[in-house]
Order: C-alpha cells, then sequence, then structure tokens
C-alpha cells in the first residue's frame, strides 16, 4: 500500500510541476489554487509513503515519477522535444525506479 501512496504522490508531483507552467509566474488564480494544493497533497502523500519506505528509496522514486511524467507532459502539452538522447534518458530514470522497487524489503 505504501508503494501506491507513493507513486500517487508522484502522480500529484507531476501535477504541479505542470501546474506551475499554466500559473504564468502565479499571476493566474484557478491554475495557483490547483498547482498549490497538488504540492500540498504530494508531500503530504510523500510522507505518509516514507512511514513505512526508507526515506531514500522514497524520495528518489517520487522525484522520479515525478520526472518521468512532467518531461512526457512537456513533451506532449507544450511540444518539447522527444529526442531519443532524451527518451533514453528517462527509460533509465524508470530503469532505476524499478531497481529501486525490487531492491526494497
Amino acid at each position: 500500500m505504501n508503494w501506491a501512496i507513493l507513486v500517487v504522490a508522484g502522480l500529484f508531483e507531476i501535477g504541479w510541476a505542470i501546474g506551475l507552467k499554466y500559473t504564468e509566474g502565479f499571476t493566474r488564480l484557478w491554475p495557483t489554487v490547483g498547482t498549490v494544493l497538488s504540492m500540498i497533497i504530494s508531500v503530504g502523500l510523500l510522507g505518509l509513503a516514507m512511514k513505512a519506505l526508507p526515506v531514500g528509496t522514497a524520495y528518489a522514486v517520487w522525484v522520479g515519477v515525478g520526472a518521468i511524467g512532467t518531461a512526457l507532459l512537456g513533451i506532449i502539452l507544450f511540444k518539447e522535444p522527444a529526442t531519443a538522447a532524451r527518451l533514453l534518458s528517462l527509460a533509465l530514470i524508470l530503469a532505476g525506479i524499478v531497481g529501486l522497487k525490487l531492491s526494497s524489503s
């Protein structure tokens, strides 16, 4: 269950990272409200997951999920480049997340 909470925390991290773009420097009310709520939920869920998971593992997975999701949504939503090197780098982050999961007890 803690791993599921951690993944959901990572999804909310994606939400606030992408939300930052839509706030336009925190000048737009509703995108700002959504972004701040996503931040609070993300960190709160990360804290819950850390009750049972090692801090290094939990934080690395949280950041990794957020990084992969944010980069992919940047490609989809903002037409950022999807170069082979970029996609390979995201695959390596994913491999690291899987490795952390498999090596945890």
